[in-house]
Formats: structure tokens, sequence, C-alpha cells
């Protein structure tokens, strides 16, 4: 099958689809409305990744995505990747890449017309320092645990089915738009202890492959960018998110502690992303660019500033799209009141982001893909999803 190809690339913990959650909620409709609009014909897919795997391991993977959706017979592709789903988009097209015998990568690379990081950890994330902390190592044990033996996924089952009572008897008390309500309904009700259930192979890939945590760290990424170059003939543009320093937490305020804890958790994701790291700083931008953040931004542009989960300053490569105020998952259509249903919020951050910032930042970027285009046509949007 011919035509344009346009992938759509998770990040970290990233999937398809878990439960009925969806990564990407909402984006292929907002892509295929902006193309549609422009006359436009492309092929939106969603892609399968590794959730914590080395990003030379989920550039492989994103590859074998491009085999088996017919990319390689595509007159040309487009990438859009969010987060770390950027960083494989990119190393997939750097030119004389070496990730498999064949050299289908330099195909692919041929056939790339643009590449859109959404948030990316370009010069990487402090957070990443943590999961190679004593700390996150445990918590990433604690994950391999629960998903390969069956004393670990009964516990997890049994864990999940307490989780949804306590989300059930909250409603009675006018709390029923939660977190745990989301989570429950869209994750834990549905798990089962069959060990080919779709969360527990989730789990088993984050035990499989964790190479991906060390090499997010600023350090890391310093020899990533050694190496990584810019395909000639191939837009590369950015879309960066921030969002305001949280608020001194006021306990009192708080509808519910499941409110209290969520909220306490962002305000612990933003303060430990803030930490810029003393001997990999980020690279100083050019002054327009950093001029033209600064004027988008109610507060103030730092190198503190981030999005809850990467610094702002790290998510800067290429030609500057778009400038949104929104929490990391705000972007990737995970916020609350997303499709008008009661979705909930799973990073508190009060960015206030809605449907309307939603549309906007995925029309610039179909806008930016049909522009980079060498044709017009119309639209069809699958997912490839094997659930």
């Amino acid at each position: 099958m011919s035509g344009v190809y346009v992938y759509l690339v998770p990040g970290f913990f990233g999937f398809v689809r878990l439960g009925s959650l969806n990564y990407f909620h909402g984006v292929s409709p907002k892509l295929a409305s902006a193309f549609k609009s422009r006359g436009f014909d492309a092929r939106i897919i969603e892609c399968r990744t590794q959730p914590t795997g080395s990003i030379k391991n989920q550039a492989d993977r994103l590859i074998q995505e491009v085999i088996d959706s017919g990319g390689l017979e595509a007159e040309e592709v487009h990438f859009v990747g969010h987060s770390t789903g950027g960083l494989n988009v990119r190393l997939l097209v750097t030119p004389g890449v070496r990730l498999r015998e064949s050299r289908v990568e330099e195909k692919i690379g041929l056939k790339t017309r643009s590449v859109t990081t959404v948030t990316t950890p370009h010069y990487g994330t402090p957070l990443a320092g943590f999961f190679t902390s004593l700390q996150g190592r445990n918590i990433l044990q604690l994950l391999t645990l629960m998903a390969t033996t069956e004393r670990g996924r009964r516990t997890l089952f049994l864990a999940s089915r307490l989780v949804s009572a306590v989300a059930k008897a909250d409603d009675f008390l006018g709390m029923d738009k939660t977190f745990l309500d989301e989570l429950s309904d869209r994750v834990l009700r549905r798990l089962t202890l069959d060990p080919n259930d779709p969360i527990w192979e989730f789990l088993k890939e984050i035990a499989r492959d964790q190479g991906a945590i060390i090499q997010l760290t600023p350090e890391g990424m310093h020899i990533f960018n050694a190496a990584v170059n810019h395909r000639p003939n191939v837009s590369y543009r950015c879309v960066i998110a921030a969002t305001a320093p949280p608020q001194p937490l006021q306990w009192r305020t708080f509808k519910s502690v499941e409110l209290a804890a969520m909220t306490f958790l962002y305000t612990l994701l933003y303060k430990l992303t803030a930490r810029e790291h003393r001997q990999y700083p980020y690279p100083s931008m050019a002054e327009k660019i950093a001029d033209e953040i600064a004027s988008e931004l109610p507060f103030e542009f730092t190198s503190e500033t981030n999005d809850g989960i990467v610094p702002t300053m790290s998510q800067v490569s290429g030609e500057l799209l778009d400038v949104v105020i929104a929490d990391h998952l705000d972007i990737v259509g995970q916020f609350t009141g997303a499709g008008g249903k009661s979705r909930s919020d799973w990073l508190p951050s009060g960015s206030g982001f809605d449907e309307e910032r939603f549309a906007n930042v995925w029309e610039k970027i179909g806008g930016a893909i049909v522009e980079s285009s060498k044709s017009e046509r119309s639209v069809d949007t699958v997912s490839n999803s094997r659930d």
C-alpha cells in the first residue's frame, strides 16, 4: 500500500492500549481532522513500544512497526514521538545508523519527511536519576516480582480488587470522578490471573529491559547527542510544554486523601525534575527562541521550568513549533474532561489544559506534517493495536 504514513510513537512506560486506557487518547481523530481540512491523505498508526527498553531496542521495535504496517512501500513517512518516543525516532532516522544488518533503517530514513518531537527529553531528565537510585531500583524490582511470579501476580490481583472496592466506596461521599475511579474502571477491574493478560505482559516488558532509565539521565543523553544527527531534507520540529511551579500544599483544601496524595506525588515529581545537573547543564539556546518561549508562559522561564517529567529546556530540538501550558500527559489526551467525558487527571498539575488547547496543539502538528509533505491527500486513521 503506497501513500503517506504518520506514526505516533509513545514514550517511557508507553503502550498502545492497557485495559481500556489508550496512550494517545483522542490524538488520531484530531490529526485526521487537521489533515482532512487540508485535503491531505495519510494513514495514522499508533505504535507499540517497549515501556522501559533501551532507546536502541525501542528504535528497533519501531522499525518492525513500520515493516508490519506496510510503511516500507509508502511514498513518504512522518513520525511524531511523545517523550522518549521522540528519541527513538531521532535514532532511527539518523544517517548511517546501524540497528539491523539489513540496513532497513536507511530505507525508512530516505522516506521520512518530518520528525515532530513532543515534550521529548533531548538533553535528559533529572527524574531518570531517581530510578537509578536505590529507591528507584527497588520499585522496578517490585514490578518485576509482581509480573513474573505467581505469588506476585496474585498479590497484585488482590490489591487491585481492594483498590477497586475503595474507589467504589468513595462514590457514596460524592467522589465518583477520581483518579482511583479512572484507574479502576480502565485497568484494575479488567485484570485477571492469566499470566498472558496484557497487563502482566506490560509489566514483563518492564522486567525484561530497563535500559532507557540510565540513558535518559543528562549524562546518558550527553553521549546520545554526540552520536545522533539530523538527516538532511527532513523537517525537525518540537512541541514543548511547561507548567507553573506547584503551590505549597494546603492539606485542608483537599476534598479527599486520594487527591492530596496525587498532588503530593506531582509536587515531588516536579521538584525532582527541576534539579539541573551541575556537570551537564542544558545547552544555551538562541536568544530569539528563549524569548519566544518566555513570552508564551505566564510564569518565569528558567532551567527549573518543567512539565512534571521533563525539563522544558531539555525539550528544545529543531524548529520550535509550539509552546503549550500543559503537563507531560495532558498533551497526549490524559487530562480532566478529555473527549467530553468524566476523566480524571493523572498528573494534577493545575495546568488548566482543556479541549481547546488539545485541539490547537494537534492542529499545529498536523499542519506542519502537511507542510513537510510533497503532496496533498485524504485520511485513513488506524491503530496498530493487536489486542
